[in-house]
């Protein structure tokens, strides 16, 4: 067989595992020639690729980023690509194609495979968002790299006598704020599922200051919001590629502490030091699992699915199951952490 796998959407630690799992897997354990697609999509319609062997994929587990580049690609060009499935097929003689990539690339793999293209989709998000699987690739680390910060900004903070506002990604799903939070010991939690109130916040750190405890964090997800009516904070536009643009909830909430507290507070906006570098043990091993599994389910002809966490198997489940809604934190996990504030 000839199998196709891209990358799309954001980077994230892991993707060059699981590259290596399909060139493996594919190459050795079945005989199949592997192409891989640069530039995610974009790579797909103008027809940049490259050969992946056991030589190409050498060396790639530990890093990070992905070899085949990724890009974000418009509605209008994704939808060009699933008009022509069946004549990209055929021009790069591909049995199957093995997209990486989050819910907006997932999406485009089910439009694909309605299409006609045999797709078998492997979810990687640093958000840990994609319903129909436990876990993604990715999460691990970024959760590692924002509990270290907020270890590292609790001795600062304490040193100062500050207050600061750790912000991390998570535009509508909470996962990395709720765990690095958990984990490093943050003081508050604020997360995309539930308004803030600004008030709780501020009170919380007065009643710190009271007992002695004069320095506080704040972990703060990039897509949290105050409720109405507690803070000024303006909800940002959607972009070509149908996300929002986040204001900075970080800088905003730090500067209205500051005026509220008379005390000083410290915006630290993580960003993509979150999705860079070698990605943890945990994300090497699910993306090598996810990548062999993508390959057995190409030779299965399980098409119009994506490789699965359910506890510690994994399955297969329809990329329409996927893509219909995100997984967001739900109450419970919200109680558990605030009872440990």
């Amino acid at each position: 067989m000839r199998i196709g796998v891209l990358t799309a959407g954001g980077d994230c630690p892991g993707l060059n595992a699981v590259i290596r799992s399909v060139v493996h897997r594919a190459v050795t354990g079945h005989g199949d020639e592997v192409i891989g697609f640069e530039d995610g999509f974009k790579g797909l319609l103008d027809g940049h690729y490259r050969p992946l062997d056991l030589d190409s994929v050498s060396g790639i587990l530990a890093r990070g980023g992905t070899i085949l580049g990724s890009a974000r690609l418009e509605r209008g060009r994704l939808r060009e690509a699933a008009e022509s499935a069946d004549e990209l097929g055929r021009k790069y003689g591909i049995d199957a194609l093995i997209p990486i990539g989050g819910e907006g690339t997932l999406t485009a793999a089910r439009m694909l495979s309605d299409a006609g293209m045999p797709v078998v989709g492997v979810p990687k998000t640093i958000d840990n968002d994609i319903s129909s699987t436990d876990r993604t690739f990715g999460f691990d680390t970024a959760v590692m790299v924002a509990t270290e910060a907020i270890d590292r900004l609790k001795t600062t903070a304490e040193s100062h006598q500050r207050v600061m506002v750790v912000e991390v990604m998570g535009r509508h799903a909470g996962w990395i704020a709720l765990e690095s939070g958990m984990a490093g010991g943050a003081h508050g939690i604020c997360l995309p599922e539930r308004p803030f109130e600004v008030d709780s916040i501020v009170k919380m750190v007065e009643e710190r200051f009271a007992r002695g405890k004069k320095f506080a964090v704040i972990c703060v997800a990039e897509g949290a919001h105050p409720a109405e009516g507690s803070m000024h904070y303006v909800r940002g536009e959607i972009d070509q590629f149908g996300h929002e643009r986040f204001e900075g909830i970080g800088n905003h909430l730090a500067g209205e502490l500051e005026r509220r507290l008379g005390k000083e507070a410290r915006p630290v906006i993580l960003g993509h030091v979150q999705r860079g570098g070698t990605p943890t043990a945990y994300d090497r091993v699910l993306a090598t699992r996810f990548g062999w599994h993508a390959v057995e389910a190409v030779h299965n002809g399980d098409f119009g699915k994506m490789t699965s966490l359910n506890g510690t198997s994994v399955s297969m489940v329809p990329l329409a199951e996927a893509v219909t809604r995100l997984k967001t934190v739900p109450e419970n996990r919200m109680f558990e952490a605030e009872s440990v504030f």
